[in-house]
């Protein structure tokens, strides 16, 4: 499993970095909003054309990005109250540790992609042009409510968290489709969201089994 793991996220970072790649350089025109240059840009424009936009959707996404933030304040707080507890923050619960440590550096990819644009949205935000890759609902989503459900087995009851989890991966699918539907993104803006988190939440996984081990 361990093997399986490492193979599983090698292989994401490798078809992560060949995308990201290959958006910024395969069928590159000046198609976006404003003659901004875009890749995949037959995929995209067709696709988006065919979807269009839709503001429920949009709405739902930033409510359920809302809901992502306040779990990472709640994983926050525990950790917090455990630091309080123990009084020494190397006593604190590596896991909890070391899900901090993720949010931080999803946050750090959050600030890299704003600043080293990529993809420019297909539609102007309150008459701004913004970043578009990757998609930062869809990343942020699928990092939080994965890793939410990969942590929660060890911070709480088995049979009053199994609900919880399905409420957070239904959260996680209906925000990854909501932001593809509402027109805010690109397609390939979404995929790129997609591989970026499930590498992060693979290699989260492994450095939690290796926490959890050491404790065995």
């Amino acid at each position: 499993m361990k093997k399986r793991n490492v193979f599983i996220s090698v292989t994401l970072f490798i078809i992560m970095t060949l995308f990201t790649a290959l958006v910024c350089f395969y069928d590159v025109k000046p198609l976006g909003i404003n003659k901004t240059d875009i890749g995949f840009s037959s995929l995209n424009t067709y696709i988006f054309n065919e979807l269009g936009t839709n503001y429920l959707w949009y709405k739902l996404s930033e409510v359920l990005g809302i809901v992502a933030l306040i779990l990472v304040f709640i994983y926050g707080v525990i950790g917090t109250i455990d630091l309080i507890k123990k009084k020494n923050i190397f006593k604190v619960d590596k896991k909890i540790i070391l899900l901090g440590i993720f949010y931080i550096i999803v946050f750090g990819l959050y600030i890299i992609f704003d600043k080293v644009i990529i993809n420019y949205r297909p539609i102007l935000v309150e008459g701004v042009l913004e970043s578009s890759y990757p998609s930062s609902h869809t990343l942020l989503s699928i990092f939080v409510f994965g890793s939410s459900l990969l942590i929660n087995k060890y911070l709480f009851p088995v049979k009053k968290i199994k609900i919880v989890n399905c409420i957070l991966f239904a959260m996680m699918i209906l925000t990854v489709i909501g932001r593809l539907l509402s027109g805010m993104h690109w397609f390939t803006d979404i995929v790129g969201g997609i591989l970026i988190a499930s590498f992060l939440l693979y290699v989260f996984k492994i450095c939690l089994n290796l926490i959890n081990n050491k404790h065995k």
